[in-house]
C-alpha cells in the first residue's frame, strides 16, 4: 500500500509540474500584463477579469463578485473533499505600480491551481483559486474569511515575490485609522482665538504619539501621513485629516498599541478643543503563523527546482492578510526570490524587475512548488487527516458564514 501511494504521489508530481510548464506562455504572458496594467485597491477590475478568464478557460467555474466585493473571484475545479485554495493577489501600489510584485503573486497561484487541476480526480481534491483584492490596502482576504469564502478550505497557499527565496517568516499585525479633527475657522490675524485649530491638533497628536514609541512593545511600529491640514495661510484651519497605521508582533500587541496611540489622539483633541473622529480604515491584519508541514513540503519542491529557500522561522517581515487566514485554517506564505538589482519591495526600482526574466522563471518555479505542495498534503494520510480533522473542528465551533 506505502509503495502505491508513494507511486500515485509521484506520478501525480510530474503531472503538475507537467501542466504548470505547458501553460507557461499563458502564465508569464498574464504576469507582464498585470504588471503592465497595475490597479490600485478594489479597482483592479481588468486585473480580476485577466485571471478569472485564464481560469475559465482552463475549465474552472468562474463566480465574480463574491462577498459583495466586486474585484474578488472564486474559481473551483474538482469535487474532492479536501479543499486547497490558492490565493491570487493582483493589486498595485499607487504611483508606482507592482512595487511589491503582485504580478508574479497572481500569476503563480493561477499556475498552481491549474497544475493541481491536472490530478484534482486522482487526488480526490478541489482546487480553489481565490482572486483576493485589495492586499496593500483594506485587506481582501481577511473581508473573504469574515464572508465565508474560505469556509470550506482546508489548506491555504500563496507565494509572495521578494529579493530572495525564503520559507517560514512570520508578519506583522497591523491596523489603520483614518483620523479627522474637526475645528472652528476664524481669521489668522483678525480673530485667531475665535478659532479652533485642527492643524494644532494634528501637531499635538503627532508629538504625543512620538513620545509614546519608546514605551512600546518591542516590534511594534506607528506611521502616519498628514492627509490635510488647511488650506490658506491666514485662516485657521478648521479641519485637518490623516492616516494612522499601528503594526506589532501580535495581535494580542497590537490591541495594546491601539489603545496607547488612541490616547495621544484624544488628548490631542482634548487639549485644543477640536472634535476628534476615528475610522477604522479596512481591516485589521493578524500576525503570520505558517504551517510547518507545508513549509517543510514547499522547501523539498524549491530545492528540486534548484531554489534553496533561506530559513526565516522566528523572524518577522512586514504585513499580509494572509496572516488572517494562517490564524484559522493552516496556511503557506514562501517568498520567490529573484534578481531586483537590490532593490526592496515598495520601492518604483523594484517594480521595474517584475517583468523580468528571473520574474518569470519566479512565477512558473512558485507555481510548480505550490502544486507539489497540494500533491503532498493530499497524498500524506495523516496530513490530510489533520486538515480535514481542523475543518471540521472549525465548523463545530462556528456555524458556515452565507457567502454572497
Amino acid at each position: 500500500m506505502t509503495t502505491t501511494i508513494s507511486q500515485a504521489r509521484e506520478r501525480a508530481l510530474a503531472e503538475t509540474a507537467a501542466a504548470v510548464r505547458a501553460h507557461g506562455k499563458t502564465l508569464v504572458a498574464l504576469s507582464h500584463s498585470l504588471h503592465a496594467e497595475p490597479e490600485t485597491a478594489m479597482r483592479e477590475h481588468k486585473s480580476a477579469a485577466k485571471i478569472a478568464a485564464v481560469a475559465e478557460d482552463a475549465g474552472f467555474t468562474v463566480t465574480r463578485g463574491v462577498a459583495g466585493l466586486p474585484t474578488a473571484f472564486v474559481a473551483t475545479r474538482g469535487t474532492g473533499e479536501l479543499v486547497v485554495a490558492l490565493c491570487a493577489e493582483y493589486d498595485a501600489l499607487p504611483g508606482i505600480g507592482h512595487a511589491c510584485g503582485h504580478n508574479v503573486n497572481g500569476a503563480a497561484s493561477v499556475g498552481a491551481a491549474l497544475g493541481l487541476a491536472a490530478v484534482v480526480d486522482v487526488l480526490g481534491i478541489t482546487v480553489k483559486l481565490i482572486g483576493t483584492p485589495a492586499e496593500e490596502d483594506i485587506g481582501g482576504k481577511a473581508l473573504l474569511l469574515e464572508a465565508g469564502v474560505f469556509d470550506d478550505v482546508a489548506a491555504a497557499f500563496m507565494a509572495h515575490a521578494a529579493p530572495e527565496d525564503s520559507v517560514g517568516a512570520s508578519s506583522l499585525a497591523i491596523g489603520a485609522w483614518d483620523v479627522t479633527y474637526r475645528g472652528k475657522p476664524a481669521h489668522a490675524a483678525l480673530a485667531p482665538w475665535e478659532g479652533i485649530n485642527a492643524l494644532d491638533a494634528i501637531t499635538l497628536a503627532r508629538t504625543a504619539v512620538g513620545l509614546l514609541r519608546q514605551q512600546l512593545p518591542p516590534g511594534a511600529l506607528i506611521h502616519d501621513v498628514v492627509l490635510e491640514a488647511g488650506h490658506a495661510v491666514n485662516v485657521i484651519p478648521d479641519i485637518a485629516r490623516a492616516r494612522y497605521e499601528l503594526r506589532a508582533r501580535t495581535t494580542e500587541d497590537l490591541a495594546h498599541v491601539r489603545r496607547k496611540v488612541r490616547a495621544c489622539l484624544e488628548a490631542a483633541a482634548l487639549a485644543t478643543g477640536a472634535e476628534l473622529r476615528l475610522t477604522s480604515h479596512g481591516a485589521d491584519f493578524a500576525d503570520l503563523r505558517q504551517d510547518d508541514f507545508l513549509t517543510e513540503a514547499y522547501t523539498r519542491a524549491a530545492r528540486l527546482l534548484g531554489r534553496d529557500p533561506v530559513d526565516r522561522r522566528g523572524e518577522v517581515m512586514a504585513s499580509t492578510d494572509m496572516g488572517n487566514v494562517s490564524h484559522i485554517l493552516p496556511a503557506l506564505h514562501p517568498t520567490i526570490g529573484y534578481d531586483t538589482g537590490g532593490a526592496l519591495h515598495h520601492t518604483t526600482p523594484f517594480a521595474r524587475y517584475g517583468d523580468s526574466p528571473g520574474a518569470d522563471r519566479a512565477v512558473l518555479d512558485a507555481a510548480i512548488a505550490l502544486a507539489q505542495v497540494g500533491v503532498e498534503l493530499a497524498t500524506d494520510t495523516e496530513q490530510r487527516r489533520r486538515c480535514l480533522g481542523l475543518l471540521a473542528d472549525r465548523h463545530r465551533a462556528t456555524p458556515a458564514a452565507p457567502v454572497t
